[in-house]
């Protein structure tokens, strides 16, 4: 157990860097853009778009890491007051229903970005960027969060906090 909870660790603290070094670049395109046009008259003219991609790869690349470090919201006046036996099974009741959710979410957006790639669908701004490209980073995103939700509902099962 221990060598999956350590590899899902270093899975979300993977998609962590990688959705801090995307909301990075996120400021520094804002800060491009700012500058540019309040100083030089001159836009990148892919601020707006990519912006909003860099955005969605920071909150789907930060979900597995935020869900191992209990950044999730979660009903604790209610189990709070209950017995720890009681609570371990709510939660891998809530990790079994949490986990078939995500992995429905997951398959669903996976065909969503194949049906991009297969159809050529392209942005409407300026730079038609290839759709599929933007959805990467839920597929993957998705893919780590379900891999904590498994790993989360496996350690409860096994009584292995």
């Amino acid at each position: 157990m221990n060598w999956l909870d350590n590899l899902n660790s270093k899975l979300s603290k993977g998609g962590a860097y990688i959705s801090s070094t995307l909301f990075v670049g996120l400021v520094v395109l804002i800060m491009t853009e700012i500058v540019g046009r309040s100083f030089f008259d001159y836009s990148t003219m892919l601020a707006d778009e990519y912006s909003g991609y860099f955005y969605l790869g920071s909150v789907f690349f930060g979900l597995a890491y935020t869900f191992n470090e209990s950044g999730h919201i979660r009903i604790n006046i209610v189990t709070s007051r209950l017995s720890k036996n009681f609570q371990r099974y709510i939660d891998i009741f809530a990790g079994v229903l949490a986990t078939s959710i995500l992995t429905y979410a997951l398959f669903y957006s996976y065909l969503f970005m194949e049906d991009s790639k297969e159809m050529e669908m392209l942005s409407e701004a300026v730079s038609e960027t290839p759709l599929w490209l933007t959805q990467i980073p839920i597929t993957v995103g998705m893919s780590l969060f379900v891999f904590a939700s498994f790993v989360f509902t496996l350690k409860r099962i096994f009584n292995d906090k």
